[in-house]
């Protein structure tokens, strides 16, 4: 690792939130919840509110990432927007950069467009790739598994990568049925590099095609929105993301296997464009409560939550703990989820931000995007509010401007 990785000042934290509804509770009640943490989020200083974007899961309500982020601004003032990610698998790159483009113009400078990945692969690929076990109609670039035994770097949870799910036949096809209702249209993308460079042109002074014509709208042009690049892996989105100078989100969360693979990728393929140099922002689990014995117990939906998804089956509503201790599991259930609880951070304000700070130790993060499922609404606010304040403690910022980021986005050549 670099001096300058290791010497990287304090992180800022921004909450990444994926909406989720719980059982026992009204359908759609999600929505009230997210708009009532960013609220709260803006109050406790934190950077940004980052929307996911999950769609058909009986769990998740952050299906329309632009929609939920347009309501956030308007309940808001200083909060930074943004999407983790705009998904290329059922939108276009030109689509929405219109969408958080007519946000940025009622919003001002706050808006951040994240575009990733996500779609089915086929079967031959999906065994290529070590499973992709996040990929899929929900997920971000679920690229290619990272063949290693779990390990600690320095103070960071590495886990080895879970087994493939979709080389599960029916896994395959609950995927592909809901990529059909979806209507998935990536069988076989264009380069990402290409579609981030059409976003870039149209927020900048607009795009010119193959055959000379231009294209653009007062709407896009000049627009203050901010593009950021999501990856799973150190494969496609991280390449592309430095080769054309744009920030780059690490999901730890997602495949906490590949993080430090992701980040490397990223760092080497960087050239100055948008940036003049890498920022790097990192996706984690985290809850947070009065004491490690209560922060674990809020934690225990997260196995039988996650489980629902590398199963194909969407996220489920979160189930209270009791439920979810008394659910039954298999052998091959717990190897398919154990990354994801050994890269989950739990416990009292102390232990977050000791775990919090390795994270930002091993990938140089300038900024990381907190995300957090409990079953009651209430105990997630606390867990926000309780590490917001315990970052500050520890002279940490908890919000912020964070690294300077051109206000537009028109590239800059280089040779």
């Amino acid at each position: 690792m670099s001096a300058a990785v290791q010497e990287a000042p304090a992180a800022h934290l921004s909450v990444l939130d994926l909406a989720p509804e719980s059982t026992g509770e009204p359908a759609g009640s999600a929505v009230a919840h997210s708009l009532d943490l960013a609220r709260a989020a803006e109050r406790w200083g934190y950077r940004g509110f980052w929307l996911a974007e999950h769609h058909l899961s009986p769990g998740v309500s952050s299906a329309a990432p632009a929609v939920l982020a347009a309501l956030v601004a308007a309940s808001t003032r200083r909060l930074r927007v943004g999407s983790a990610a705009s998904l290329l698998a059922v939108t276009t790159a030109a689509v929405a950069a219109e969408q958080w483009a007519t946000i940025a113009r009622a919003a001002g400078d706050r808006v951040d467009l994240g575009f990733g990945r996500a779609h089915v692969p086929a079967p031959a690929a999906a065994a290529r790739a070590g499973g992709g076990p996040d990929s899929g109609p929900g997920g971000a670039d679920g690229g290619a598994g990272v063949p290693h035994a779990s390990r600690v770097v320095d103070g960071l949870p590495v886990p080895a990568p879970p087994p493939p799910p979709l080389r599960d036949p029916a896994v395959l096809e609950l995927l592909r049925a809901s990529a059909r209702v979806l209507g998935v249209h990536r069988a076989d993308p264009p380069p990402l590099a290409d579609e981030l460079r059409l976003a870039l042109d149209l927020l900048g002074g607009g795009h010119v095609d193959a055959d000379g014509r231009r294209h653009g709208s007062a709407l896009l042009s000049g627009a203050p929105v901010r593009v950021h690049v999501l990856a799973s892996s150190g494969g496609e989105s991280a390449r592309a993301a430095g080769e054309l100078g744009l920030p780059l989100v690490a999901n730890y969360h997602v495949a906490p296997a590949a993080v430090l693979e992701t980040v490397e990728a990223y760092r080497s393929a960087f050239r100055p464009g948008v940036l003049p140099a890498p920022r790097v922002a990192v996706s984690v689990d985290v809850v947070v409560a009065e004491s490690d014995e209560r922060a674990a117990e809020l934690a225990d939906p997260h196995g039988p939550w996650v489980l629902s998804i590398r199963r194909g089956r969407g996220a489920v509503p979160v189930p209270a703990p009791a439920e979810a201790r008394a659910a039954t599991w298999t052998p091959e259930d717990r190897a398919l989820v154990a990354d994801r609880l050994e890269a989950q951070v739990v416990g009292s304000p102390a232990t977050a931000v000791r775990r919090l700070h390795a994270l930002q130790r091993a990938t140089g993060a300038e900024e990381l995007l907190v995300t957090t499922a409990t079953h009651r609404a209430a105990d997630r606010l606390r867990s926000y509010e309780l590490l917001a304040a315990a970052w500050r403690a520890a002279g940490a910022p908890a919000g912020g401007a964070g690294a300077p980021v051109p206000r537009t986005y028109t590239r800059r050549r280089t040779p």
